[in-house]
């Protein structure tokens, strides 16, 4: 007779904080949003984010996450919300927790640079919902005018 155990898989918790960048300078708003292909090799387009580093708080590693993916600079203006799931991961059952933000673009240009981005785009702000691959992120979006409307005039840069 043969025993099997029935031990539970280990859980792991992750968190980690990205946004969406918007570029008002040009007239037309417009987001920065970053392709990535899934395990069956679509191309998917999300939000920039990432791990949040030791020392840094959500907003700081924002603003560094965007940057390192999209190539554009930003700063945090106010807050999206929060987006929690489980998936599995080499390490087991991963709960992860991603901190969302709005960021107005200060600088930098369009680039797919980073190792785990595919490709990068900017979106008329009217189309990033259709073009978002996750209801969870399109569902952050739903107060974006609001939030846009409460900022001072676009800045004149990029």
């Amino acid at each position: 007779m043969s025993r099997t155990s029935s031990t539970p898989a280990r859980s792991v918790e992750e968190t980690s904080a990205g946004g969406l960048v918007v570029d008002r300078s040009t007239g037309e708003p417009r987001a920065a949003l970053i392709g990535r292909h899934d395990r069956q090799g679509r191309l998917l387009w999300c939000l920039p984010k990432g791990h949040i580093e030791p020392g840094e708080t959500t907003e700081q590693a924002a603003e560094r996450e965007v940057e390192e993916e999209t190539g554009i600079a930003g700063h945090v203006v106010s807050t999206l919300g929060v987006i929690d799931f489980w998936f599995t991961g080499a390490a087991g059952r991963v709960h992860k927790t991603v901190h969302h933000f709005l960021l107005e673009a200060q600088g930098g240009a369009l680039s797919d640079a980073d190792a785990e981005v595919e490709t990068v785009a900017w979106v008329p702000l009217d189309e990033v919902a259709k073009r978002l691959s996750y209801a969870d992120e399109r569902q952050l979006l739903a107060g974006i005018d609001e939030a846009l409307a409460d900022l001072p005039d676009a800045p004149d840069h990029a």
